[in-house]
């Protein structure tokens, strides 16, 4: 009962922990903003990919993050400067949306291909799972390796499977809701949002960039 509790307890810890990090109503907000064109099944596949991602995502950050970034030498630092840089070019192109000047059935294709593959990037990576998930993640796991943590090993264990494992639950079923606020909003509403969501996206990613930056300076001489 005692280890039941204890469980408890770090799982609920962690959905504290990791909830405003992750920040499913973003997430949200930036499917508005990027499937004005599908259909609510693409939508919905979207949504169910993205939580897939963002589980792998953070099972791989927990049990191999630090071995991969040390392999790659890709610092902290920089997967924050990577990760807004990203943002910010998602941000410009859906503040600034690009009208071709012609429309040929492969430019199409290629063009709904693109639009329909969000699912990774931008909204498992970086919107839920971000340089922020992920770096919190490397520190807690290489915490708990040097037995920073008076938790059962088991305990540690079974949270960083149902932990991530919630928190993409509560993910989807954000995400499911999207499709009734879309029928809400209208077409012009969706365009007004993505433009917000743009510019929020374009500050949010200079703000990454930002804090990579004054990480890497505070920390230059142990990278």
């Amino acid at each position: 009962m005692d280890f039941m509790l204890e469980l408890i307890q770090t799982v609920g810890f962690g959905l504290i922990l990791f909830i405003p990090l992750t920040n499913p109503l973003t997430t949200v907000v930036l499917l508005l903003g990027l499937s004005g064109d599908m259909t609510n099944e693409e939508r919905n596949y979207q949504s169910k990919m993205t939580c897939i991602y963002v589980f792998i995502i953070m099972i791989v950050s927990f049990y191999c993050g630090q071995l991969v970034m040390n392999t790659f030498g890709i610092s902290i630092p920089g997967l924050r400067i990577a990760g807004g840089m990203i943002v910010g070019i998602i941000g410009f192109r859906m503040l600034f949306p690009q009208q071709p000047s012609h429309k040929t059935l492969e430019a199409d294709a290629k063009k709904k291909e693109i639009s329909n593959n969000i699912a990774f990037v931008p909204l498992a990576i970086p919107s839920t799972a971000g340089p922020g998930t992920i770096a919190m993640i490397i520190s807690m796991a290489s915490t708990v390796k040097g037995g920073g943590y008076n938790v059962s090993s088991w305990v540690i264990y079974a949270s960083s499977i149902l932990v991530p494992l919630l928190l993409c639950l509560i993910l989807w079923l954000c995400m499911r809701s999207a499709g009734s606020i879309m029928r809400f909003m209208g077409k012009s509403g969706i365009e007004a949002t993505s433009r917000i969501m743009g510019f929020l996206l374009v500050c949010v990613g200079t703000q990454f960039i930002i804090n990579g930056v004054k990480e890497l300076v505070i920390n230059f001489p142990n990278i």
